[in-house]
């Protein structure tokens, strides 16, 4: 379990470089670091549960069950923690999309992760195309079109224009 949990905290780790501009809270990454440091004590804790049922000790079992009941209130704590904070987090990551998405011009830093991102997630927008309306590139371009990257993978010819929705 140690294990499998400190892949997944790199691989938050790694992933974080590809939507670092979305995340720019120097916190975004706390979760990721949080879970490596929760595989490192699981890995402790499960030294001291094999040593002392190896040893035969009822101090050290009765050590191990403690951890691991202090371990279980920390999980049930932090699902209601995350159950309670889930619509501020949705809405600060929106928040901070939308004013990524504003800076958008098709150039810059800012514009190749919304490329990035919505060729990945296969989306277009923070919820969808009707987003772009009111940022400045689509008031720039003058031709009521979205970028490309909102453009559908299996269609060809793709101009990004409102008017055909069913290509976005």
């Amino acid at each position: 379990a140690a294990a499998g949990l400190s892949y997944v905290g790199g691989y938050v780790i790694n992933t974080y470089k590809s939507y670092d501009h979305f995340l720019q809270d120097k916190y975004a990454l706390l979760p990721a670091v949080i879970i490596i440091c929760v595989a490192v004590v699981m890995f402790i804790i499960g030294l001291i549960g094999c040593c002392a049922t190896f040893r035969e000790s009822r101090v050290g079992l009765g050590l191990f069950l403690a951890i691991i009941l202090v371990i279980f209130i920390a999980e049930v704590s932090a699902f209601v923690l995350g159950f309670v904070y889930r619509e501020k987090v949705k809405t600060d990551v929106q928040g901070t999309m939308r004013s990524v998405f504003e800076k958008y011009d098709g150039a810059n830093a800012e514009s190749i992760v919304v490329n990035y991102l919505q060729e990945q997630l296969r989306c277009c927008g923070v919820k969808n195309y009707s987003d772009w309306t009111t940022t400045q590139w689509f008031n720039s371009t003058g031709n009521n079109s979205v970028p490309l990257s909102c453009c559908r993978q299996d269609t060809k010819n793709c101009t990004g224009r409102l008017d055909q929705p069913q290509e976005l």
